[in-house]
């Protein structure tokens, strides 16, 4: 299974990006897909997150700002960010976690820099 991130980059405060996230090797369908981001000397926190289901959970910081979606079609999760603040710069990681199979992945990440 590979994860491959894009869309990161430098944005100016109060400015929007999208990130994606393909998912190649195995069914995208049956897994939970999450976002996360770390910042040096901290830890991985949870952004935001997407149920096979469809179902959504969003970290506080990031509610109304943030979007995440999927497209089973195309293998692919999003992650629409909005309205940044320097405290978004991250690097941002995708997840694809199967409960029942105990399977959890990782992509290499992203970097969103977040400064005028």
């Amino acid at each position: 299974v590979q994860l491959v991130e894009s869309g990161g980059g430098l944005v100016q405060p109060g400015g929007s990006l999208i990130l994606s996230c393909v998912l190649s090797g195995s069914i995208f369908r049956t897994f939970d897909m999450g976002w996360y981001r770390q910042v040096p000397g901290k830890s991985r926190d949870l952004v935001a997150s997407i149920a096979s289901g469809g179902g959504t959970i969003y970290t506080d910081s990031v509610k109304g700002r943030f979007t995440i979606s999927r497209d089973d079609a195309s293998n692919t999760v999003y992650l629409h960010i909005g309205n940044l603040k320097p405290e978004d710069t991250a690097v941002y990681y995708c997840n694809a976690k199967h409960t029942e199979m105990g399977l959890n992945y990782w992509g290499q990440g992203t970097q969103v820099t977040v400064s005028s």
